[in-house]
């Protein structure tokens, strides 16, 4: 019993000690063929283009996250929508007022969205 068990995952731990193996191989290459020179220009900061200043912890406008929220919502939307869309005709009546009742909780975040402020950018 045990044996078959180990049989059916033997694919998988042989795939991840494959992966581990070829991704150690690659850092370590990387560090062996590359030149290592560290200097002031390469350890700057470079997302902006500026210095950074000021406490990385300020406070954000909460019509950031309204956004990340209403981001979330449509990707869910999205996500969920497309396979229910493909098996619409094997799940019948009880997937169809599922995913309304699923619909429904989105549109009531997206009238959240709405009210607070989120849609209209200033």
């Amino acid at each position: 019993m045990i044996g078959n068990v180990v049989a059916e995952y033997l694919p998988i731990l042989l795939f991840l000690a494959v992966a581990f193996v070829v991704s150690a191989a690659a850092v370590g290459l990387s560090f062996i063929v590359a030149k290592q020179k560290p200097n002031k220009e390469k350890n700057s900061a470079y997302e902006c283009g500026f210095e950074a200043f000021g406490d990385a912890r300020a406070r954000f406008d909460v019509r950031f996250y309204l956004v990340a929220i209403l981001f979330i919502i449509f990707d869910i939307a999205v996500a969920f929508l497309f396979p229910w869309a493909i098996s619409l005709g094997d799940i019948g009546e009880v997937g169809f007022w599922s995913m309304m009742i699923f619909l429904g909780v989105l549109a009531v975040g997206f009238v959240y969205e709405w009210k607070k402020g989120a849609i209209e950018w200033e």
